[in-house]
């Protein structure tokens, strides 16, 4: 069994954080998107979306997506951790935050990074304009995240789940890659320094 990664990229840093939650190691294969090594005919062979991360099981077997091979993880290893929720109103509430998190918060500022920075230009038509747009969207949903943390502790209840692992990926690339100001968001602070302190957020 091997994932398939670039370690620095925000969906395979969500995977690896779930792993170290779960206390699961797994051989990695390090890709380097950037130079299109996912490009290749091999690796287009074996994924269903030529991205990363990508799960290859010892039978052959490949799962892409980040939250597809978490939720794989979460069913076939034995942990108390229940990263998605127990029970059908805590698990449907994961999922809600979860969904909210990924696709207004780490998607939009991940629009923001490929359409203004072009790094990718080479193989897709980057936006200036929409790259703006995104990013402000990714703003004010950091925001609607600070105001989400000033009533509850962890964005989807009173426990840590998967949706603050999707929310401190978020977080980190918002304010490191895009250089967004974060320090008019106390709650959302406070939030992001306890995650931080966890021991499989340690470097």
């Amino acid at each position: 069994m091997k994932i398939y990664e670039m370690s620095v990229l925000p969906n395979c840093q969500r995977v690896s954080l779930f792993l170290k939650e779960i206390g699961v190691e797994v051989a990695r294969v390090e890709i380097n998107v950037r130079q299109g090594d996912n490009l290749n005919s091999d690796y287009q062979r074996k994924s269903v979306n030529g991205k990363v991360p990508m799960l290859e099981l010892d039978d052959g077997t490949t799962i892409s997506e980040s939250l597809a091979i978490c939720s794989y993880f979460d069913e076939s290893v034995k942990n108390d951790k229940a990263l998605f929720g127990t029970g059908a109103k805590e698990k449907a509430q994961v999922e809600m935050w979860q969904r909210i998190v990924e696709f207004q918060g780490l998607q939009m500022v991940s629009f923001a990074f490929r359409h203004i920075k072009a790094i990718y230009q080479d193989r897709e038509n980057c936006v200036a304009a929409w790259g703006e747009e995104a990013k402000q969207r990714a703003v004010s949903f950091l925001s609607q995240l600070n105001d989400r943390l000033a009533e509850s502790e962890y964005i989807a209840g009173d426990r840590f789940t998967v949706a603050d692992i999707t929310a401190f990926v978020f977080f980190g690339m918002a304010h490191n890659a895009m250089e967004i100001p974060v320090e008019h968001h106390p709650y959302l602070l406070r939030w992001q320094q306890m995650i931080a302190a966890r021991p499989a957020f340690q470097k």
